[in-house]
Order: C-alpha cells, then structure tokens, then sequence
C-alpha cells in the first residue's frame, strides 16, 4: 500500500493527493502529487488515471484533462489526473523540445503508472479489478507502454483497458503486437508531431487494438487552445474529434468492463460530424 499525502485542492473539484514514486529518476525522493475525483454514491467504483503530455500541467492541459475527468465522474469513474512532471521539476514545457529528454520519460512515467494503479487499488472507493489509463501525447506513449506489460513484479496486474490520445505509435514495436490490455488509439491526420501513419498497420492476435483516426485534427486535439504552431508542430483544438474520441472511449472501456471484447469496428478513419 502507497501511503498517500491529501492536500488543498488548486486545480479543479477534486482533492489532491501525494505518494511516493517508485522511479524518482531526478532525486533519491520524490512525491507525485494527483487530482482525484471520487463520485457521489456507494462504491466500488471504476477508476481511470489521466497521464499529460510534454507540457505537464500547464493551464490549458489541466483544463483539458478535467474535461475528461468531469465526462468521467459523470460516467461513476473515479479519477486520478496524475502530475509527473511539476514533482520532478520539469513542469512547463520543458521537456517538449528534447527527444532524449522525453524518451528517459517513458521509463519512470510508466512507473509512474503503476504507482496511480497501486494509490487506486487501495483507495476504498474504488474497484481493483477495474482501473482504466487514458495519456495524451507522451503519457499516450507511456500509456502504449502499459498496455503492453500486463502485468508488474511490484504493483500486481495491470489496467483493464488503455486510451492513448495522439501518442508517439513508435511505441507499438512491431506491426504484429501483443498487447496485455485492450488499447485504444486516437490520432490526427494532421498531425505532423506524433504522426498518425505510423499508428497504422498494427494489429494484435490477444488483446484488443482499435486505432481511430481524425483526417482533420492535429496533435494536442482534445485542448482548447487555438490552432497553432508549438516547437514548429502543428497543435489545437478539434471539438468534433473530442466529442467523438471521448464517446469511443467510455465505450471501449464498458466494453471491457463487461468483460466482452471491444468492438474492433471502431477503427477507422474518422469524420465526426456535430449534432
């Protein structure tokens, strides 16, 4: 069991909480701290861990997560929005630049991971057997990572289902894969930072592999900011693809729940249209 620290909540409608990290990488000690959101009502619950991308939990980044976490709680999830980055002293965008410095990540942010995993599955509140992991660009990466190993030496099983918003694909390995949890991929066409081609192609003889595609959305699709350039790539906000993405997931996700293989006809190259 994680000994956890509860905190003032600064961020949103959840509290903040603190435990130890098995993979400090910077120091000899260092605290993650998370958001979590708990429901209304009698538990167990399901839970899902949200993992930011390179920005770390910078304002649009947070607004963005919280907007999946409010989808989430609304959906009986407990939610644990998790900050790697601000603990090790690497918040702001500061990795974002360096391609080294963002594949060291990988390693202790999949750590990191299991570190919320283990924080849950203690957590009163919330079903063991049911703990989800939705990352955005390099934590989607650490979240293909995780969909990957199963299971863990020190933190038991893994997630029951994996959401991975525009990661880096080069994670999947091989075109063959054999993935330990269902794993749910969304990418943009545009995007020309963690391009989608390299998404495609895969496919997975074990557990399920869905890769939605969006010909119109750029990286970063699912944070309101306006389109831009951001380290020359291209990045903003698709409310179409959002919409959609979310709704694809809480079913992928219901789906493995209920312990029936997600519906594979989800992947496609996607056009959403607004109601």
């Amino acid at each position: 069991m994680i000994a956890a620290t509860v905190l003032a909540s600064t961020c949103g409608a959840g509290e903040l909480v603190s435990f130890r990290a098995s993979k400090p990488f910077v120091a000899k000690d260092v605290r993650l701290r998370g958001e979590l959101f708990v429901p209304r009502g009698n538990g167990p619950f399901p839970a899902v861990v949200l993992m930011h991308g390179c920005g770390g939990w910078q304002p649009a980044v947070v607004t963005s997560l919280n907007s999946h976490a409010m989808s989430f709680l609304d959906h009986g999830y407990v939610v644990l929005n998790l900050d790697s980055f601000g603990p090790r002293g690497k918040a702001g965008g500061a990795l974002c630049g360096s391609d080294r410095q963002l594949r060291q990540a990988l390693a202790y942010r999949l750590a990191d991971a299991y570190d919320a995993l283990t924080y849950l599955r203690a957590h009163s509140a919330v079903d063991p057997t049911n703990i989800y992991l939705l990352g955005q660009s390099n934590g989607g990466s650490v979240a293909i990572d995780a969909a990957r190993m199963r299971a863990d030496a020190d933190h038991g099983a893994g997630f029951r289902a994996i959401a991975a918003y525009y990661p880096w694909c080069g994670s999947l390995g091989p075109a063959t894969v054999n993935l330990k949890s269902p794993l749910i991929i969304f990418a943009g066409g545009r995007d020309n930072w963690t391009p989608a081609w390299q998404c495609r192609g895969h496919r997975s003889p074990g557990k399920a592999l869905s890769v939605v595609e969006y010909p119109k959305a750029t990286h970063s699709f699912d944070v309101q900011i306006e389109p831009q350039r951001y380290y020359g790539k291209l990045i903003g906000y698709d409310r179409a693809a959002t919409l959609d993405s979310r709704a694809q997931m809480l079913k992928f996700f219901a789906q493995a729940r209920a312990g029936s293989r997600p519906d594979l006809s989800l992947t496609a190259s996607r056009t959403p249209a607004l109601d």
